[in-house]
């Protein structure tokens, strides 16, 4: 990215985007054991190393024989011996012969049907099929599921739950996925102190924005490197980043980010060598968020304010890790409309962001509605997009909606 000499102050929403998203390009690949590779995204396409199943198998508990001796009408079969899931499949199965398996076990060469348990007779060693025989075969064929060689999952596909049950299941060892961003926050302002010692400091102020900001960015899929706190001093945030940048993929800066005269993380980063993307974006809460880059280091400037810094965080932080491991930037950024359960007035010249949570109705923007708000946060489940110089809006009104949290 290089930065013009008129850097684009208040650009719009889309315009700002379109710029993270032309800048966050996926990271490296890194091989990890396929047990650490969960949440993880494909940096290849993966490809199966063995028959599934394995051989053909049992698909009940029953009994296995040769199907085309069933069909031709014998009923009672000599029990030629038993076979369980990981044991060997057995001799080749003779046609007046069964074999007692059980589900998932190898079936006997010869053998290509199962009958379950509960319709045969067993005596004496014997066993009588009663009545017609089922429309099942209960019988798994090797590689009905996959072959060796498959393709099975596409690269940039997120390893959850079920997707790394497909990878395991094909015997991986390891797997090439993209690696994690590294991110980092310095925290600026004197009136700052750690959550838990504001109520022995008059001018202090909890620090709620670091760890939110972590625990938000682990969601997303980040590595959290940690949080630091500094004063309003240009030397001291300028130390902070410099050391933060040297392991970090992203840097954000929480607060300083206006023009106020304790505005300082961008004087702060010039000195650290920042290239500027953007200084400002016209939407409300969040107007005085930035975008810029320290050499391979992202760097995101939030504003100071808690509900500010967490719409911005939604709106750039989010859909940047996302692509950052891997995945689509705009994956991160699925809009959908619901409608409105109360009135909603009108916006002013910014699009605006309005917190709002999912009732019986569909979405209640929240009243309170604030850049400094921290207690309706609590309830918030979703944000609600609003153009400049939007009307007032009547219940029922369909509205697009972000999911807040991850």
């Amino acid at each position: 990215m290089t930065e013009t000499p008129s850097c684009p102050a208040h650009v719009p929403l889309e315009e700002a985007l379109a710029l993270i998203r032309t800048e966050a390009v996926p990271l490296d690949l890194e091989t990890v054991p396929i047990a650490d590779a969960g949440l993880r995204v494909l940096g290849e396409t993966l490809r199966a190393r063995i028959d599934a199943p394995r051989g053909n198998v049992a698909a009940m508990d029953g009994f296995a024989i040769q199907d085309s001796v069933a069909r031709a009408g014998r009923r009672t079969f000599d029990i030629a011996g038993t076979t369980y899931a990981g044991s060997e499949r057995g001799t080749a199965l003779e046609p007046d012969s069964a074999y007692r398996v059980m589900t998932g076990g190898l079936i006997p060469p010869a053998a290509d049907r199962v009958i379950p348990f509960e319709l045969v007779d067993e005596h004496d060693g014997r066993i009588h099929i009663n009545g017609a025989l089922p429309h099942s075969l209960h019988v798994r064929t090797q590689g009905s599921d996959f072959r060796a060689g498959d393709p099975l999952l596409e690269r940039g596909t997120l390893l959850d739950p079920a997707r790394l049950l497909v990878a395991m299941a094909s015997d991986q060892p390891s797997v090439a996925v993209h690696r994690r961003p590294r991110l980092r926050i310095v925290a600026s302002g004197d009136e700052l102190v750690p959550a838990g010692t504001a109520l022995g400091v008059e001018a202090g102020v909890p620090d709620s924005i670091s760890a939110a900001l972590l625990l938000f960015a682990r969601q997303w899929g980040a590595e959290s490197l940690g949080a630091v706190t500094v004063g309003d001093d240009v030397a001291a945030i300028e130390d902070a980043a410099r050391r933060a940048i040297a392991d970090s993929d992203i840097l954000v800066l929480a607060g300083g980010a206006s023009n106020g005269d304790r505005d300082l993380a961008r004087p702060a980063l010039r000195a650290a060598g920042l290239r500027l993307g953007f200084a400002g974006v016209a939407i409300k809460p969040g107007k005085p968020a930035w975008f810029g880059r320290i050499g391979r280091t992202h760097v995101v400037g939030l504003p100071g304010n808690p509900a500010a810094a967490l719409v911005v965080a939604r709106l750039f932080l989010a859909p940047m890790i996302h692509a950052l491991s891997g995945r689509s930037f705009d994956d991160a950024l699925q809009w959908r409309e619901m409608p409105l359960s109360r009135p909603v007035p009108a916006v002013g010249t910014r699009e605006t962001f309005l917190f709002a949570r999912s009732d019986s109705s569909g979405v209640e923007v929240i009243a309170r509605q604030s850049a400094s708000t921290q207690l309706p946060l609590a309830g918030a489940e979703m944000i609600v997009r609003r153009p400049p110089e939007a009307p007032s809006l009547s219940p029922g009104t369909l509205v697009p909606t972000l999911d807040l949290l991850r």
